[in-house]
């Protein structure tokens, strides 16, 4: 049985009666008192306001509904109030700590001095040698059967020009940048509670999940991290030749919330994940993913037969890239990206921004959105993605927000209902949860939340 979080209408603020009118003498002595009076105005109106804002949030109503994996359908019948201990896991303090806002800029993001062409004809090579390129690497992408090559661009050509050159060199083939991708996070914040928690998933068995196959594409993780010991786990990196894998912080918080430890807040411990690390250290010493380790993880992520793959990563739009997505979606892959934290409306974020891959936000508790989450017509859903406590390399944790911690809700559902056979591709996937979801914002799908938050969890015994 799930169960389904809906919020009651909001309370009228009560009236406030008209005072009667004062005699003279009344009046002289209200003027006399009023200093004093208008400190005591003060002092209440500001706890009065505080504990407004800290109570705001009231208590929802449960409905329970019939269903084998999540819920996928709305109804108000058989209403109970919420436990106290629900209401106390959904009440969130307004003045949390978010975290910053990213600074990544996706238009300058890509690696220097190459360029990617898909597909490449033959006796390409002698043709691009002619205009001052060099080949680099052949890349032959076996499950999505695709052909890759990243060559290097004329000294003093800059990556833009050395696009219109190919275009012109080869005509009609697909060429782009080694576009580069941040991962979703969006800082540390000062207290948490850990994903279970967050969502009210902290009941359900900790072999929920069990039969079920995710996979993460992201940094590296920390396989000997308590929240991960003994789970499900097969990693493997794709880097550049000659660069070291980056350091497996981001990674090993997202692979706990999705088949951690339910100590840990792992959301389907019982699930088996294959993580893959895009993220690398370049020749600056700056952590980088970029699309070459995408697309490989891709590949290899599809002859795993996963039911849903979390991508909390975000970058530009990218000509190459978006035709190897294009041919995992027919493969019957299902994605789930994270919209990203650069706070902007003008910029969507990529790959969550394509029409086949299933696009998350973050809330701050159940109602507010995290103010540096990327807004756009592509938001799909949103899930809690502030203050959430997860695990760090080493052995410790920590509160963080972004965006990167509400895409594995989505990715749980997702993998549930994928694994089911009631949603084979994105848009069924879309149907499915936006009925089991609690609208916010602007009535009905809008820009910041889409559908809505997402109330709904798994029917694990």
């Amino acid at each position: 049985m799930a169960k389904i979080a809906s919020a009651p209408p909001p309370q009228k603020a009560k009236s406030i009666a008209k005072p009667k009118r004062m005699d003279s003498d009344t009046k002289t002595l209200t003027t006399i008192l009023i200093g004093l009076g208008v400190m005591v105005v003060v002092i209440v109106g500001g706890v009065a306001a505080f504990t407004y804002f800290e109570q705001s949030q009231k208590s929802r109503l449960a409905v329970t509904v019939q269903s084998d994996s999540i819920s996928a359908d709305r109804t108000h019948d058989n209403a109970a109030t919420a436990s106290s201990a629900e209401q106390q896991r959904r009440m969130f303090q307004f003045n949390v700590y978010e975290g910053k806002r990213s600074n990544f800029n996706p238009d300058t993001a890509y690696e220097p001095g190459e360029v990617l062409i898909a597909e490449p004809p033959a006796g390409f090579e002698d043709k691009i040698r002619e205009a001052g390129f060099g080949v680099l690497e052949h890349i032959r992408l076996g499950r999505l059967n695709m052909s890759l090559v990243r060559v290097s661009t004329p000294s003093g050509m800059s990556v833009e020009d050395a696009i219109k050159k190919l275009s012109i060199v080869l005509p009609g083939v697909t060429i782009d940048a080694n576009q580069q991708y941040e991962a979703s996070a969006g800082g540390s914040a000062i207290a948490g509670s850990n994903a279970r928690e967050m969502a009210g998933w902290d009941t359900l068995s900790p072999t929920c999940g069990r039969g079920l196959v995710l996979g993460q594409i992201d940094s590296g993780i920390d396989m000997t991290h308590p929240a991960l010991v003994g789970q499900h786990i097969e990693h493997q990196a794709f880097t550049k030749p000659g660069r070291e894998p980056g350091p497996p912080d981001h990674g090993t918080a997202v692979a706990a919330m999705l088949v951690g430890k339910a100590d840990w807040g792992g959301l389907l411990p019982g699930a088996k994940l294959y993580a893959a690390n895009m993220f690398e250290i370049n020749e600056n010493g700056k952590i980088v993913g970029s699309s070459i380790g995408l697309l490989k993880a891709i590949d290899w992520m599809a002859t795993k037969h996963v039911d849903a793959v979390n991508l909390s990563i975000a970058g530009n739009d990218n000509k190459v890239v978006r035709q190897a997505f294009e041919l995992a979606n027919k493969e019957g892959f299902m994605m789930v990206a994270a919209v990203g934290n650069w706070g902007r409306a003008d910029k969507p974020a990529y790959p969550a921004a394509y029409d086949f891959v299933v696009a998350v936000t973050a809330t701050k508790g159940s109602e507010l959105i995290y103010s540096h989450a990327n807004q756009g017509q592509y938001v799909d859903f949103a899930a809690p993605g502030v203050a959430i406590y997860t695990a760090q390399p080493g052995g410790g944790g920590k509160a963080q927000s972004g965006t990167s911690f509400a895409t594995p809700y989505i990715t749980a559902m997702a993998a549930i209902l994928n694994n089911a056979g009631k949603t084979p591709t994105p848009n069924d996937l879309r149907k499915a949860l936006s009925t089991a979801t609690r609208d916010l914002g602007t009535p009905g799908r809008d820009d910041i939340f889409g559908y809505g938050y997402v109330n709904a969890r798994p029917a694990c015994k």
